[in-house]
């Protein structure tokens, strides 16, 4: 058995978003640079979505999604293959908390692990606050328990604060990327 088969595979949820330029090709890229990975594997990309910006609300709307990974990368090694994906996608960090964006990657779940680092939280912090993951997260992963609440997305998403919440589906073309 080589090195690489006897690798411990993770599975985790990565969403994508961004609300600047084509925002739809932005998070196409996003997938597509992650799928590039030798030790990255898509098999799950939900449709996307176009939904409101929280936290700032003068700014243009934002298309989102969601995928599933399998990788042997541990969550902070995910963490910075993301932050590096977004960093050549040429998001510039700005000074408004939840501005303006080329593209954001954030990992939601990490198998079923709860970090709580410096540098990574996961389950993401906001994520059961947000349409804009749920929704797309329940198209693909529905039954996946929130390890911190105890709950499945599912019955997240039912939550009426964020039932209420605007997220639009986008005929756009999904499952693009499995590899």
């Amino acid at each position: 058995m080589s090195p690489a088969s006897a690798e411990k595979k993770h599975i985790a949820y990565i969403a994508v978003g961004a609300n600047l330029g084509d925002r739809a090709a932005a998070c196409r890229q996003g997938a597509e640079m992650l799928a590039q990975s030798p030790d990255i594997r898509i098999f799950a990309h939900s449709p996307y979505y176009e939904t409101a910006p929280m936290g700032y609300d003068n700014q243009p709307w934002f298309v989102n999604a969601v995928f599933g990974v399998e990788t042997g990368l541990a969550p902070e090694q995910l963490l910075a293959r993301l932050k590096d994906v977004e960093n050549r996608a040429g998001r510039v960090r700005g000074e408004i908390r939840f501005g303006p964006r080329q593209l954001d990657l954030d990992l939601i779940f990490y198998d079923d692990q709860i970090i709580d680092t410096p540098d990574l939280v996961v389950p993401h912090p906001r994520m059961h606050q947000r349409a804009f993951v749920l929704r797309p997260l329940a198209d693909i992963a529905a039954e996946q328990i929130h390890p911190r609440l105890g709950r499945p997305v599912r019955d997240l998403l039912n939550d009426p604060a964020v039932a209420g919440q605007q997220c639009v589906l986008l005929n756009e073309p999904d499952n693009l990327y499995l590899n």
